[in-house]
């Protein structure tokens, strides 16, 4: 391998001879000498670097999960549930029932974990008009509760995490009926409301946004004026997940899976352009869009003994035909993924409250595991906390497309991090669905690897001193 900083000339070493050009650099990062593996280890291919390796959690990291408080979740969802009607098209003014009581009520507690901030948690109402549309009949007030933690070192780079406080019964036009969405997505904004909690008094180095968005039943339409807004600032959102429908482990056939939560990501970004897709064809990179990198992440930090969950990596944008908060930020072009609970059970969402035959219908807070919805939040909390304290996914990734070689070459544009200590080049086979060898290379911005890009898959991440790992960058050809 050959590498280049960017403040250094290429050093020029021979395909042969890439293994010690960047040892100086590479042993600022880590102690593993590049070698090339003579053979494959824990099911990794043979070829240079290390296997990849999850990212343990921290100090910081298990301090946190242990915060993480199940009666706090419980008390939430049941308190979001006894408004009785959250629809979006309900009573914005009764200070008891419909979705204005829930949404002063969220503004309050989350307004009360900002005092306890130092003034580094914010907490607005973010309200528009929205005017007759899809399952809008009349102009109606959109109103979500934006918390956001600003960070201390870049805080230009944010993070998002969103649960939809609006709520339904059968009819999804009907705004009187009992609607008291405990699953449906109470537990999503218990998950988003106990990390404002957690988080309020830590100093994160990113920013964090974290939101109770309302007319997502009705289409989407809050989590659409937040990722605008966003969008207008110019803000750069590196990451996003909707929790929405995790707050039950027991499917509708009784079967219980309480230690896995679905991750939905997608392949082909939605917001692809024809050039981009012309591009995509042309490298194979329907497996490596930014939204299944986030994924790969996530399974990376959070899928462990200090979560106590299983990710489960569903290659689709969402459920099948149907969608979440997060395609709102998908189609402004930013990673994101949808967590949901193993397997539905429809008897408990979007249904009329009622009994049928001696069965119990209705989204009610007795169906749901808050012991399950407790790990949830770990899960995001582990992987929102692994991304803030972490460096920024690296920009300008580009492989080197001038000559035609058996060799690689990759290239990419320093990052900001005042304690960024380098990076590392990851590879796999193309048939592999995650990262299969390391490279560490130091702190440079170029580097030579002798593996044919043609026959594997290439990535870059960041790493800091204290061995935080961004998501991997995939590279796009270049010169």
């Amino acid at each position: 391998m050959s590498s280049r900083s960017g403040h250094q000339e290429p050093t020029g070493p021979s395909r042969r001879t890439f293994l010690t050009a960047s040892a100086a650099a590479t042993a600022a990062v880590v102690a593993t000498p590049l070698t090339a593996a003579p053979a494959a280890a824990a099911g990794a291919p043979p070829g240079p670097g290390r296997p990849a390796r999850p990212q343990r959690p921290d100090r910081e990291v298990t301090a946190l999960l242990r915060e993480i408080d199940r009666h706090r979740i419980e008390a939430t969802v049941r308190r979001l549930a006894a408004f009785g009607t959250r629809h979006t098209l309900s009573s914005q003014t009764d200070p008891v029932r419909g979705i204005g009581a829930a949404r002063d009520w969220i503004h309050a507690q989350l307004s009360g974990y900002a005092a306890a901030s130092g003034g580094r948690m914010t907490v607005e109402l973010q309200s528009y008009v929205q005017q007759p549309a899809s399952r809008i009949p009349t102009a109606t007030t959109i109103t979500n509760v934006v918390a956001t933690l600003r960070g201390d070192v870049t805080p230009e780079r944010v993070y998002v995490i969103t649960g939809h406080y609006d709520s339904r019964a059968t009819d999804v036009m009907d705004a009187v009926s009992d609607a008291p969405g405990a699953d449906d997505d109470a537990s999503g904004v218990a998950v988003v409301m106990e990390l404002a909690r957690v988080l309020a008094t830590r100093r994160s180095e990113a920013t964090i946004v974290l939101a109770a968005v309302a007319g997502e039943e009705q289409g989407l339409y809050g989590s659409a004026y937040l990722a605008g807004r966003l969008k207008a600032a110019g803000v750069d959102v590196q990451g996003m997940f909707s929790n929405d429908i995790v707050g039950s482990s027991t499917a509708d056939d009784g079967t219980r899976d309480p230690r896995t939560v679905r991750l939905f990501a997608e392949g082909v970004p939605t917001a692809e352009t024809p050039a981009e897709a012309s591009v995509r064809q042309s490298v194979g990179g329907e497996n490596d869009s930014p939204s299944r990198q986030l994924a790969r992440f996530v399974s990376d930090v959070a899928e462990n003994s200090a979560t106590g969950m299983d990710v489960r990596v569903v290659y689709r944008r969402d459920r099948y035909l149907r969608g979440s908060d997060h395609i709102s930020f998908l189609r402004e072009g930013w990673p994101a993924g949808r967590f949901t609970e193993p397997a539905e059970d429809f008897a408990h969402q979007h249904q009329d409250v009622r009994i049928v035959d001696g069965v119990q219908y209705g989204d009610l807070p007795e169906f749901c595991d808050f012991d399950y919805v407790t790990r949830v939040a770990r899960v995001n909390a582990a992987t929102l906390w692994s991304l803030a304290q972490g460096p920024g996914t690296p920009k300008g990734v580009i492989v080197v497309t001038t000559n035609l070689t058996n060799d690689t070459t990759l290239r990419w544009q320093r990052g900001p991090e005042p304690d960024l200590a380098g990076y590392e080049v990851v590879w796999r086979e193309t048939t592999a669905a995650e990262w299969q060898r390391v490279l560490p290379v130091g702190d440079v911005t170029e580097v030579t690897v002798d593996l044919s890009k043609d026959n594997v898959f290439f990535g870059v991440r960041a790493v800091d001193r204290a061995g935080h790992r961004s998501p991997v960058a995939f590279p796009k050809p270049g010169s």
